[in-house]
């Protein structure tokens, strides 16, 4: 069984549908990988995930039971893009008091204390804390027990390279004792560390593949590349139609696009693409 299973999910904010029908798997035992550019629906499709998003329709069904469910709290971790723990405590204060929420044991503070790397600010106030750091101190939060799910919105971003490869060590420990993680990101180099890619566009998976079938499929060879192939793939895709010569609505595509104008789509989603200039012959 996976951990996590998608099927039909709309979610809408005002008028706006940010997911259509979106239909997804998550295996478990493994680092699954969202990735994609900014407001592509990664931190909306986490909060489905964890059930504290709304959704219009379908259903996500988390280690067997509905998202959000109360049987899933002390099995499911998440750590949000904004640190949430208490500024006017020590590090050690505010976990010592979540390990209490979650029933974790008293050691459990010391194990992820040092595993993100602050065992030398365990006595400093979060608010005399950099944002880097604060932002560690939630991940600890996470951290904490032994949940089988963790769900980390961009948990490395601020952070120097040593710091977010020795916290990338630690999720492959936690993947290869048992627990399922799924980490966003939009830092490409990420994907490599993941087992598992879904790349995200504009409220749509573009791809669900692994790090070496992501290079195969596009014939590069690093993620960035891949993945801006990706795009321009997938924005040519949705301009020209499903039979790859009409557009959405059924009527001819005046030319096919190129690579530039691919790619500013992909950046520009809502800005249509300009049509090629036409010969304005004077007549006779």
């Amino acid at each position: 069984m996976d951990a996590v299973s998608v099927r039909d999910l709309h979610v809408r904010r005002g008028k706006t549908e940010v997911f259509t029908a979106l239909d997804l798997d998550i295996p478990r035992g493994q680092i699954t990988g969202l990735m994609g550019p900014s407001g592509c629906g990664k931190t909306t499709l986490m909060r489905a995930i964890v059930g504290v998003q709304k959704i219009a329709g379908g259903t996500v069904t988390v280690l067997g039971e509905p998202g959000g469910s109360s049987v899933l709290r002390r099995r499911v971790a998440y750590d949000t893009q904004a640190a949430s723990v208490y500024g006017d405590l020590t590090i050690e204060q505010n976990l010592r008091y979540f390990a209490r929420l979650v029933g974790a044991p008293r050691s459990d503070v010391d194990r992820v204390i040092e595993q993100v790397g602050l065992a030398d600010q365990r006595d400093q106030t979060i608010d005399s804390l950099s944002g880097g750091q604060e932002s560690r101190v939630s991940l600890a939060v996470a951290m904490l027990g032994a949940p089988e799910l963790l769900v980390l919105d961009e948990p490395t971003v601020g952070l120097d390279p040593v710091l977010r490869a020795e916290l990338w060590e630690v999720f492959r420990a936690l993947a290869d004792a048992g627990a399922t993680l799924v980490v966003s990101s939009h830092v490409m180099d990420e994907a490599l560390r993941c087992d598992r890619l879904v790349l995200m566009r504009v409220g749509r998976v573009v791809a669900d593949t692994t790090p070496a079938g992501l290079l195969a499929d596009t014939g590069t060879t690093d993620p960035d590349a891949a993945f801006l192939a990706l795009i321009e793939r997938d924005a040519l895709r949705q301009a020209q139609g499903p039979d790859g010569a009409q557009g959405p609505d059924g009527a001819q595509e005046p030319h096919p696009l190129t690579r530039r104008e691919a790619r500013e789509q992909a950046q520009h989603p809502h800005v249509p693409a300009q049509e090629p200039p036409t010969d304005q012959g004077s007549g006779s």
